[in-house]
C-alpha cells in the first residue's frame, strides 16, 4: 500500500512537472528589453550613449556597475526578504491583503523586487487578476534568473521620469557619473525615486528629494545598514541634480561600432577618454582657423604602438557640421594618398638590396613607358642621394625605385597591410600609385606607419576590448595606478578584424628597412617642415612624412615615435581643393599639436640601429661600393649579405687623341699617339638633362670620324623620349600644332637624325628639342645618332 502510495505521488510530481514545463514553453518570458547602446572607453566609462528603439534612455547596467551599497540600499527599501523568497512573498501578500480588506493601515499590493521587474517587462492594468499573473511570472523568472540577474533587471528597468529608465541611466543623465562612482548620498538618491518618478523629479524637486533622501539615510542609520559616519556625512551632503546631455564623445567610431555590432548593448573600444576628448577639441579648434582658406574639415588617428590600440578617433572636425558634412567619416574614406606611400616602397627597396642611404638616384625628366611624372615643385636636380628623394619626397627617383621593386610586389605588399582599395584595383594600378594614384584611407596609412615604428611588423589596428574590465572606483579593488596595466587585453586568435583583439603580425619590412627610413623621417633639413618650426621649443622628436594629393584635394601628414602613431588628414568632405591644401602648410602644424599635447610625457627614447645593421664606405659620387677611381669616399648604412656589392664606375677610362679631339674606340684606336682619360660616366638622360639646362660636366669628345666600324648594339642606342610609342595624337586643324621629337643619347653622341616614314626630316644635336607638323594617318618616326645606332616608333595622328 504504502509502495503504491509512493509510486502515485511520483507520478503526480512528474505530472505536475511535466505541466510546469509545458506551461513555462506555452507562455515564455517576454523577451529582455531593447537597451541603448553604449559605447565605453577603455576605462569602462560611457563615450556616447544613443537612445534605444523606443526613444529611450535605457542603459544597461551590468552586475559589477551594481555597488553593495546600491543593493542594500535597495533590498532594505524594497524587499528586505529579497534574497529569500521565491518571487512572492506569502508573508506580505497576507500581511497586505489583510489590511486592503480591512481598511487599516496603508494599502499595498506586497510587490516584491521579482514581481515589480515582472510588471516592469508587461506592464498591465493594476487588476487583482493582473497582481496574479504578476506572481505567476515571479515565480517563472525566479526559476529562470539568479537573484542578481533579477535585481540587475530591477535597476535596469526603473523608472525615472520622463524618458529615462534604469539606475545607470539616471546616474549619467543627472550625475554625469556612472552608479559606481556614486556618492552613498547620490545611491541613496536614486533608490527613492522609482516609486514616485512623477512626484519626484531631480532637478525639479531637488528640495522634496533631499528631504526624502535624508528621511531614508536616518531610517538606514537606525538598521545600522551604513557606518554612522557614511551616514552623517552623507545626510551633510547638498543635492545639486540637473538634466544632462548624453555623453557624445568619439560620435563616428560610436557609429561604426553600433553598426558593426548591432545585438550589443555596451561595446567596450579601446579609445583613452581624456586623449579622445583632447584630439577632438584640438581638431576642432584647428580648423576653425582654416575655414577662410577653404578648409572646413580634418581627421586624426591615434596608435598606441606597442599595444595598436587606437586611442583616439575623430573623424571630422565636427559630427554636427552639416555644411561641411561633418557626419562622413575620414578615417575610412578612400582618397589619394599623395607621397605618403614612399617611405615604405623605400623600405622594400632597401630590403630587396637595390639602393642604401647614400645611393645616388636619377632626378631628372624622364618617360617611363608613356607614364613622365614630375617634381612637386616642377623642378629637377640631376641626381639625389636616396634619403634626399625620400626628405624632400621628389616624384621621378621615386617612380624609378617602384620600377625596380615592380608595381606586383609593392601592391602585394600593401594587401598584405590590409589596403582594401588597392587589393579590389591591383590590376588597373602602375607606376602612378606611388605618388597617389590609388586609394587608400587614414586608418590603413596609419596602421602602415604604425608598422614602421614597431620593426617593419603589421597588424590590424585595435578599435574593441575584447573582455571589458570590471569597472571599479579608484581606492576599491586594485590600485589605481595598477587599473591601466589589467585592461591591457590579450591577443585574439589569428585572423580578428579591428573590432576585436589583434590578428598574427605580418613581417612588411626588416627591422634595419624600417629603422633607416626612420631615420631619414626624422631629419629636419627638409622642404615640408612648417613655417617658423625650426625656431620652436615644443618641435616634437618623431618621424613623419607628409602628402598632397592632385589637385590639393588632400593634405596628410603621419608622424610616429615609439609610442605613438598619429595620422592626420586635412582638406573638403565634397573633394574641392585649396591653393593653400598641402601636408606641410596645413597637416604637420596639426600633426605637431598633437604630438606636443597627447604624448608631451612619452619616454624620452628614439629607435637604436638594429644589429643586422652595419658600416660601409662608399663612393661620394654614386653611393656605391668604391671603384679603381673613388677619392672621394663617405660612411653609409648598408645591409650585410642583402645590399648590393656593385663597384662604382663614376668615372670611365677612354682613349683620346694627345689633343683631346676625338675619342678611340678599342678598334679605331692607333699604334700610338692617344691618351687614356677618365671622364664621367653619366647615364644618358642624366647626360641630357644638364646639356639641357646648361650645366657643365667634362663631355666625352667626339668619336674619332675615321672609324668605319659601328660600334655598340641596340642597348646603347638612342631613346625617344617623345612621341611616345603606340600613341595616337589628336592635333587641332585650326591651331597649326606640332608634334615633339625629343631623345637621350649616350653621353659621345654629338647629332642625331630624323626620319618621318623613312624620309629625312633633318638633323639636330643630341638634346635639341624638334618640331613638325604631322600629316594625318600612322607615322613611323626614326631617330640615328651619330655613331650609326637607330630606333623606330609608331604612332597615330588623327585631326579634328
Amino acid at each position: 500500500m504504502k509502495r503504491r502510495t509512493s509510486i502515485r505521488l511520483l507520478v503526480a510530481l512528474g505530472l505536475l512537472i511535466v505541466l510546469l514545463f509545458g506551461l513555462d514553453w506555452a507562455f515564455p518570458l517576454p523577451p529582455t528589453p531593447r537597451y541603448s547602446p553604449l559605447v565605453l572607453a577603455a576605462d569602462g566609462t560611457v563615450l556616447h550613449a544613443y537612445l534605444n528603439p523606443t526613444q529611450k534612455w535605457r542603459m544597461k547596467s551590468e552586475l559589477q556597475d551594481i555597488t553593495s551599497a546600491l543593493r542594500a540600499a535597495i533590498i532594505e527599501k524594497e524587499d528586505r526578504y529579497f534574497r529569500w523568497h521565491f518571487g512572492v512573498n506569502p508573508v506580505a501578500v497576507v500581511q497586505a491583503a489583510g489590511r486592503n480588506v480591512l481598511g487599516h493601515g496603508r494599502t499595498t499590493g506586497a510587490s516584491t523586487i521579482t514581481m515589480q521587474v515582472a510588471r516592469l517587462l508587461e506592464p498591465k492594468e493594476r487588476t487583482l487578476g493582473n497582481k496574479l499573473v504578476e506572481m505567476l511570472r515571479a515565480v517563472q523568472l525566479e526559476a529562470h534568473y539568479s537573484k542578481d540577474e533579477i535585481l540587475q533587471l530591477y535597476l535596469n528597468l526603473v523608472p525615472y521620469g520622463g524618458n529615462i529608465e534604469g539606475v545607470k541611466s539616471a546616474a549619467l543623465l543627472y550625475f554625469q557619473q556612472p552608479p559606481h562612482y556614486l556618492s552613498l548620498a547620490q545611491t541613496v538618491t536614486l533608490a527613492i525615486i522609482p516609486n514616485r518618478p512623477t512626484s519626484l523629479v531631480l532637478g525639479r524637486d531637488n528640495g522634496r528629494i533631499m528631504q526624502e533622501r535624508n528621511r531614508w539615510l536616518r531610517r538606514f542609520g537606525r538598521e545600522k545598514l551604513f557606518p554612522p559616519k557614511d551616514i552623517a556625512d552623507a545626510l551633510l551632503e547638498p543635492l545639486d541634480a540637473q538634466r544632462h546631455a548624453a555623453p557624445t564623445l568619439a560620435p563616428h567610431l560610436a557609429r561604426r561600432l553600433v553598426r558593426q555590432f548591432p545585438r550589443e548593448a555596451i561595446i567596450q573600444s579601446t579609445l583613452q577618454r581624456s586623449q579622445q576628448a583632447r584630439a577632438e577639441d584640438l581638431t576642432r579648434n584647428y580648423v576653425r582657423r582654416l575655414h577662410e582658406l577653404g578648409i572646413t574639415q580634418a581627421a586624426v588617428l591615434v596608435v598606441n604602438n606597442p599595444t595598436r590600440q587606437v586611442e583616439a578617433y575623430v573623424g571630422s572636425a565636427d559630427f554636427r557640421d552639416f555644411a561641411g558634412q561633418g557626419q562622413n567619416d575620414g578615417i575610412t574614406a578612400i582618397r589619394s594618398p599623395g607621397s605618403t606611400l614612399k617611405p615604405f616602397l623605400y623600405a622594400l627597396a632597401l630590403d630587396r638590396g637595390l639602393v642604401t642611404p647614400k645611393l645616388l638616384l636619377p632626378d631628372v625628366p624622364t618617360n617611363f613607358q608613356g607614364y613622365r611624372p614630375e617634381n612637386f615643385d616642377k623642378h629637377c636636380q640631376g641626381e639625389v642621394t636616396l634619403e634626399r628623394a625620400l626628405a624632400y619626397s621628389l616624384n621621378i627617383p621615386a617612380v624609378r625605385v617602384l620600377q625596380e621593386v615592380g608595381v606586383p610586389t609593392f601592391t602585394e605588399q600593401l594587401r598584405r597591410a590590409g589596403f582594401r582599395s588597392i587589393t579590389r584595383n591591383r590590376a588597373q594600378l602602375g607606376l602612378s600609385s606611388i605618388l597617389g594614384g590609388c586609394g587608400a584611407s587614414l586608418e590603413e596609412l596609419t596602421g602602415l606607419y604604425a608598422a614602421l615604428a614597431n620593426g617593419g611588423r603589421y597588424a590590424e589596428l585595435r578599435l574593441r576590448a575584447p573582455h571589458p574590465p570590471a569597472p571599479s572606483p579608484p581606492g576599491e579593488g586594485e590600485p589605481e595606478e595598477n587599473i591601466e596595466r589589467s585592461r591591457l587585453t590579450p591577443p585574439l586568435p589569428e585572423g580578428r578584424g579591428p573590432g576585436g583583439g589583434v590578428p598574427r603580425e605580418v613581417q612588411l619590412a626588416s627591422p634595419a628597412a624600417a629603422f633607416l627610413v626612420t631615420d631619414i623621417l626624422s631629419q629636419l633639413t627638409r622642404p615640408d617642415l612648417p613655417i617658423n618650426a625650426t625656431s620652436s621649443l615644443r618641435l616634437p622628436k618623431i618621424a613623419w612624412k607628409t602628402g598632397t594629393s592632385y589637385g590639393r584635394r588632400d593634405a596628410w601628414s603621419i608622424g610616429y615615435n615609439k609610442e605613438y602613431t598619429i595620422g592626420v588628414w586635412v582638406g573638403n568632405f565634397s573633394g574641392q581643393g585649396a591653393p593653400t591644401l598641402t601636408g606641410a602648410d596645413v597637416a604637420t602644424p596639426l600633426l605637431f599639436d598633437l604630438f606636443n599635447t597627447l604624448a608631451y610625457n612619452s619616454p624620452n627614447n628614439w629607435f637604436a640601429p638594429p644589429a643586422a645593421l652595419d658600416f660601409r664606405l662608399v663612393c661620394a659620387e654614386t653611393g656605391l661600393v668604391p671603384g679603381e677611381n673613388c677619392p672621394n669616399q663617405i660612411i653609409d648604412y648598408f645591409l650585410p649579405n642583402v645590399s648590393s656589392g656593385r663597384r662604382c664606375q663614376h668615372q670611365r677610362e677612354v682613349l683620346v687623341s694627345e689633343d683631346g679631339a676625338f675619342a678611340y674606340c678599342r678598334a679605331c684606336a692607333p699604334a700610338a699617339g692617344y691618351r687614356r682619360v677618365l671622364y664621367p660616366n653619366l647615364l644618358p638622360e642624366v647626360a641630357a638633362y644638364k646639356e639641357a639646362q646648361g650645366i657643365s660636366y667634362r663631355r666625352l669628345p667626339p668619336h674619332n670620324p675615321q672609324c668605319q666600324l659601328v660600334r655598340g648594339g641596340a642597348e646603347r642606342a638612342p631613346s625617344i623620349t617623345s612621341p611616345l610609342p603606340n600613341t595616337e595624337y589628336v592635333l587641332d586643324r585650326h591651331e597649326h600644332q606640332q608634334l615633339l621629337l625629343s631623345c637621350t643619347t649616350d653621353s659621345e653622341v654629338r647629332q642625331v637624325h630624323w626620319y618621318v616614314n623613312d624620309q629625312f626630316l633633318r638633323t639636330a644635336n643630341a638634346t635639341e628639342r624638334v618640331f613638325f607638323r604631322p600629316s594625318p594617318g600612322p607615322l613611323k618616326i626614326s631617330c640615328a645618332d651619330d655613331h650609326g645606332r637607330n630606333v623606330d616608333v609608331q604612332v597615330l595622328i588623327t585631326e579634328q
